[in-house]
């Protein structure tokens, strides 16, 4: 068999057993080990090329990141943070076309800057701001399309789960992909708002709502209380990562005591709160360290297939340029999106071009900007579109259907590819912040 067909069988295999029920990275893991065993006709090398993957996973220092990054983001969820930004966001969008789901946006991306996780921000914002829209008689496929398309930026805000795996796959730093990721991040928010304002104006019907009267200007003391808190974090996070001062790992250390501060203050953290916190953190940290271990098995099945080059070869033969690249390379990540949550079609997808992309001098942290804004599309399109569920789980309404959610999400995943074409045409769009 060619490198070729050996890699689009790999991944056939890997979709088909991810449907039948096997977990993601058993699936990974089971599909690589038994290539490698009948490529090599050799059990104990796959058995040994598995040992170092699994070995390098677990020595890996930067690791600490997502235990910790996940601790501080469910402890600051916990605390009520979200909710405080959303007041403040309403308060400041009230006499505005639209204007709660701009305050949804802007609560979402302040929200995204201290728990980096896409689920989260769907669930607490599918409670908190669905209903007060819906109160203002917004169209409930307004209401939660604003919802699903808005939590996608906790993965792509910093600090990111899936920015940190990448960051593992790439070999990339942490700290960099987590500076590469504000302006993007800040882009697609502001991207959002602009939408929103135009479907306002020119789609009345799909937004509509009316003033929220009820929401009074705040004072700048009020303001202050209900945002410090959420400034404090993101200043002591990336603050302390872009100056130098600490590393990515001292500052998810750094972020999840000054969680832990905030939430004792305001009363928010009991020992059950904290040890359901712990928990899940346990459970978060296990999975994702079981994915980036399956990943690099699936790294090394493919190098030695020999399919990076087999690629490379047949691109350079056919002449395909940048844009014929990124192209197909948008377009897989497009369809996976469509059976796959976002760190699958990561995980399988840049071990594939990684190779392909080195050659012509990018920048592999842009690249993996690329991927996660890329992947995230995945979230918002059916069948698997996993925060469109969330939402509709989270909600319980009988109201709004899991096809509302998806067909209000739409326009929104639009204006992520948009989005995604202006950041592969202009990569200092992500790396001015790291030159």
């Amino acid at each position: 068999m060619s490198p070729l067909e050996i890699g689009s069988l790999s991944v056939l295999a890997i979709i088909a057993l991810i449907y039948v029920g096997v977990y993601i990275p058993i699936a990974l893991a089971t599909v690589s080990f038994v290539s490698i065993w009948l490529m090599r006709d050799n059990f104990d090398l796959a058995m040994n090329l598995l040992k170092i993957a699994v070995g390098d996973s677990v020595m890996e220092y930067t690791f600490a990141t997502v235990p910790l990054f996940t601790f501080m983001g469910l402890v600051v969820s916990k605390a009520g943070l979200g909710s405080d930004i959303y007041d403040v966001m309403s308060s400041g969008f009230r006499k505005v076309k639209g204007g709660i789901g701009m305050a949804t946006v802007g609560a979402n991306a302040g929200f995204a800057a201290v728990t980096g996780s896409s689920i989260a921000s769907a669930s607490v914002f599918s409670k908190v701001s669905v209903p007060t829209m819906m109160k203002y008689d917004y169209n409930p496929r307004f209401a939660v399309g604003v919802v699903a398309g808005s939590s996608v930026l906790g993965m792509i805000i910093p600090p990111s789960a899936m920015l940190i795996i990448y960051s593992f796959v790439a070999e990339q730093s942490v700290g960099d992909m987590f500076l590469a990721g504000v302006i993007p991040g800040l882009m697609l928010a502001v991207a959002y708002v602009g939408a929103i304002w135009v479907m306002g104006r020119w789609f009345p019907g799909f937004v509509g709502g009316r003033p929220a009267d009820e929401y009074e200007a705040m004072e700048w003391g009020e303001i202050a209380a209900k945002t410090l808190p959420t400034i404090s974090l993101i200043t002591i996070v990336l603050g302390g990562i872009y100056t130098g001062w600490l590393t990515p790992v001292e500052a998810g250390a750094a972020g999840a005591l000054a969680g832990l501060i905030i939430a004792a203050i305001r009363k928010k953290m009991t020992l059950r709160a904290f040890w359901e916190a712990l928990l899940e953190t346990g459970h978060i940290t296990a999975t994702i360290l079981f994915l980036i271990t399956a990943a690099s098995i699936y790294s090394r099945m493919l190098g030695l297939a020999g399919l990076p080059n087999e690629l490379a070869d047949m691109l350079a033969g056919n002449q395909a340029g940048f844009w014929t690249i990124m192209l197909i390379y948008v377009a897989m990540m497009l369809f996976l999106g469509t059976l796959l949550d976002t760190a699958s079609i990561i995980l399988i997808v840049v071990p594939l071009f990684l190779p392909l992309v080195e050659p012509m001098g990018m920048s592999l942290v842009w690249f993996g900007i690329i991927t996660v804004v890329g992947a995230e599309i995945g979230l918002l399109t059916p069948p698997l579109g996993i925060s469109c569920f969330v939402i509709k789980a989270s909600l319980d309404d009988d109201r709004i259907s899991l096809k509302d959610v998806f067909l209000g999400a739409l326009p929104f995943a639009g204006v992520m590819l948009i989005v995604l074409l202006l950041l592969i045409e202009f990569p200092i769009l992500s790396l001015a912040i790291i030159n």
